[in-house]
């Protein structure tokens, strides 16, 4: 039986492959990055630098080989996320930093249960992903650090639909009540997540040109438009930041 993720496998592969033809950025250039700028930059590198292995090994236990290549493929894009991140920080003349409490929590959720508690965690990652990134690229005027932030958005603007897409099949059994419960739950844990990092990036974001509310209303407006428990059909024809 083919499985509905084989698409996904083409996706993630004609990616890499766009990767590995494409030049990395020109990091002798430079940044420049404020203190404030390169501190938060220092904690998503951390977020983007997981090994992933938890999450494949779930994915490989849920039986469709398919699925557990295209999780293959989007860790080592994570991974990729983490490699630029470092790089920028180092164009910058900063260092990346070994550990953030933000990120010892997110890890410690994500694993507490099964696949699906470990998706539902990682959507809000990425969720918050999507307007961090589009505010570190916009809000600088600074060359590498706006292709570096493009060059993430344009992959978490993919990642989305896909997670999305497994967890549609993982909740679509359940009773329609218990999805609007778990729903809510869900959007509670994305509230607390989203004012967590809005403060903890507080100084980052004012220099975007955002202000701490104003960057969690953004994230709020994202999710209703992307990461409501449905049914997406097919690959994402369009950015969703």
């Amino acid at each position: 039986m083919l499985s509905e993720f084989t698409g996904w496998v083409e996706h993630f592969e004609a990616e890499a492959e766009r990767r590995r033809q494409r030049q990395d950025p020109q990091w002798t250039d430079g940044a420049e990055l404020t203190a404030a700028v390169v501190r938060s930059v220092q904690r998503f590198q951390v977020g983007e630098a997981g090994d992933g292995a938890n999450l494949i090994a779930k994915a490989e236990a849920a039986g469709d080989e398919a699925y557990a290549k295209a999780v293959r493929m989007f860790v080592d894009e994570e991974r990729n996320h983490a490699r630029l991140l470092e790089n920028l920080l180092r164009a910058a003349n900063a260092k990346t930093i070994g550990g953030h409490w933000t990120d010892a929590v997110f890890v410690r959720l994500r694993r507490a249960l099964g696949l699906r508690l470990e998706l539902m965690v990682l959507m809000i990652a990425e969720v918050v992903a999507l307007r961090y990134y589009r505010a570190l690229r916009d809000g600088t005027s600074d060359p590498l650090t706006t292709e570096v932030a493009g060059r993430i958005l344009a992959d978490e603007e993919r990642h989305v639909p896909f997670h999305l897409r497994r967890l549609a099949a993982a909740f679509a059994p359940l009773p329609p009540v218990v999805r609007l419960l778990v729903h809510g739950v869900w959007r509670v844990l994305l509230f607390g997540a989203v004012v967590t990092v809005s403060y903890d990036h507080g100084p980052a974001l004012r220099q975007f040109g955002l202000t701490r509310r104003g960057f969690v209303a953004d994230v709020l407006r994202i999710w209703s438009r992307t990461a409501e428990i449905h049914d997406p059909v097919g690959l994402p024809d369009r950015a969703v930041g």
